[in-house]
């Protein structure tokens, strides 16, 4: 092989979804970095690939990247894994990409698993237009600022969520965008497989319920915002929404009408069915 680079997708759980062309590439290429040299090895051992593997991750140093490069100059291939899925979603490698690009080496995808486009694929909400959010803010402040900063998104919301954490952003989640419906993909391909579609008070409930729900990483798919039928506007929906912490639900409609050019009645109704919700 000549000096290129090659990012490749890798299982998530079950083994027999890594392609032939990603096994006909690890065992090709010159070297692998691994995000997890201890992880890798053993997918490279089932597989029976010998190929050097070197470690190469966020906290890397620069002058790990610059190896890198040096080995890739010198003429060698270079094959770049993350623990599990696509590297690069939500994943490190962005600095080595980039750079490859910078000195014009080749840079090829090998395509295949994705946990993200998996739970998209399995979750009955609209995957015309998606956003993808990865993992939301581990301090509860900060994760409620983030979603609110994406919770008039028309597309469809996908997220990321260790175990530990997945009670409180589905409560926050419901707190911020209301009981939107959404669907739980947890440890997906593996034994435990969970596929729950429901609203996200619902879902909050199951898992709390639930203690094998608290295993394993999860993907969180949430229906966007819906602008109402009487076109309630986005800035409309933060003003009543500040002004009802000082005021009288009606009131407080009445004066973000006057500001917005809205409809009083409408957001007086947004604003009692956002109580119900919670």
């Amino acid at each position: 092989m000549n000096a290129r680079l090659f990012i490749i997708a890798t299982p998530i759980g079950n083994l027999g979804d890594i392609t032939s062309r990603a096994l006909s590439t690890l065992r090709d290429v010159d070297l692998i970095a691994a995000e997890d040299t201890r992880h890798s090895a053993l997918l490279m051992r089932h597989f029976s690939i010998a190929t050097p593997l070197v470690s190469y991750h966020d906290h890397s140093k620069e002058a790990d990247l610059i190896q890198l490069l040096e080995h890739m100059r010198s003429g060698r291939s270079l094959a770049l894994v993350s623990d599990a899925g696509t590297p690069l979603v939500s994943d490190p490698g962005y600095r080595l990409v980039a750079a490859c690009h910078a000195e014009n080496i080749p840079v090829v995808p090998i395509p295949g698993a994705s946990a993200m486009t998996a739970a998209l694929s399995a979750s009955g909400l609209p995957t015309d237009r998606f956003h993808f959010e990865g993992f939301l803010p581990a301090k509860a402040g900060q994760r409620i600022a983030r979603i609110k900063a994406i919770q008039h998104l028309e597309s469809t919301l996908v997220l990321f969520e260790s175990p530990r954490r997945l009670p409180e952003s589905l409560l926050a989640l419901h707190e911020v965008l209301g009981n939107r419906e959404a669907t739980l993909c947890r440890e997906i391909t593996k034994a435990h497989e969970t596929i729950r579609r429901d609203s996200l008070h619902a879902l909050h409930g199951f898992v709390k319920a639930d203690a094998q729900q608290l295993k394993g990483e999860a993907v969180l798919v949430v229906r966007g915002f819906e602008p109402q039928r009487d076109a309630l506007k986005p800035e409309a929906m933060r003003l009543v929404e500040r002004l009802a912490q000082e005021l009288p639900p009606r009131r407080a409609a009445a004066v973000a009408a006057d500001f917005t050019d809205g409809s009083a009645k409408v957001l007086y109704q947004w604003l009692l069915e956002k109580k119900q919700d919670s």
